[in-house]
């Protein structure tokens, strides 16, 4: 994927904070293998002293926390660590679900091969607030708080409500092709069917904290492809 410069991607910058909205499909922090950026490199290479406060997955996009300053990554560690900054992501899930401040508390550990697992006997505390709020005939779009931290929490928590999260191939969502919503569709046959999003359909879209005594409230607007993914929603998935 082609990069924007770094302050294209900043939503609030201040003496102490940057918060980025993360594009899809570039890694938070520096990847082991293989030479390609990570949001580390780009945030360190413009302040030197750039700390990520928490993570992203790479196929995530999303509100990102950067602290200017070890002080304030002390802090917001310490937040993080309390639960007292309040995160809420946006997900688009195969089937229709009618979800209404509903809580998932199931435990989660991470199997050998670095994936989320349910597990109900030495698994880590694991909760995520769920409420649906857009439906529509073959997909929902649903608003996810997640209480806990744990790696691929609300992906695995969806999948265990039957709400796998679209393009999620690895908790069990389908690529969403426009045929299956659009009637009569007849794409050219030397042309490949891709599907209306590439990756996992989750989008962090806000924070909020208090820090130093000043309160926090910040947004990522949607990236293009969930805004487009939504629109045809819309146009031809409607109820």
């Amino acid at each position: 994927m082609k990069l924007k410069r770094f302050p294209a991607y900043i939503v609030h910058e201040d003496e102490h904070l940057i918060a980025i909205n993360k594009p899809a499909m570039i890694s938070s922090l520096h990847d082991r293998i293989g030479n390609q950026p990570s949001i580390q490199h780009l945030a360190q290479d413009y302040i030197e002293s750039a700390q990520l406060c928490h993570r992203l997955d790479k196929e995530t996009s999303g509100i990102l926390l950067i602290a200017k300053d070890a002080e304030t990554y002390r802090e917001m560690s310490i937040k993080f660590e309390k639960r007292e900054i309040v995160k809420t992501y946006w997900a688009i899930s195969d089937g229709r679900h009618y979800f209404k401040n509903t809580t998932v508390d199931t435990p989660l550990s991470v199997s050998s091969r670095g994936r989320a697992k349910v597990d109900k006997r030495d698994g880590k505390p694991a909760e995520t607030d769920l409420s649906v709020i857009e439906t529509f005939k073959h997909f929902c779009l649903i608003e996810c708080k997640p209480v806990t931290g744990r790696l691929h929490q609300i992906r695995i928590h969806l999948a265990t409500q039957n709400a796998s999260i679209s393009g999620d191939g690895i908790y069990g969502g389908d690529p969403p092709f426009l045929r299956s919503i659009k009637k009569n569709y007849n794409p050219p046959s030397n042309e490949e069917q891709r599907p209306m999003i590439g990756r996992t359909a989750l989008h962090a879209e806000s924070v909020n904290f208090d820090l130093y005594g000043k309160p926090y409230s910040l947004k990522a607007p949607l990236p293009k492809d969930m805004a487009v993914f939504l629109k045809l929603l819309r146009k031809y998935d409607h109820e």
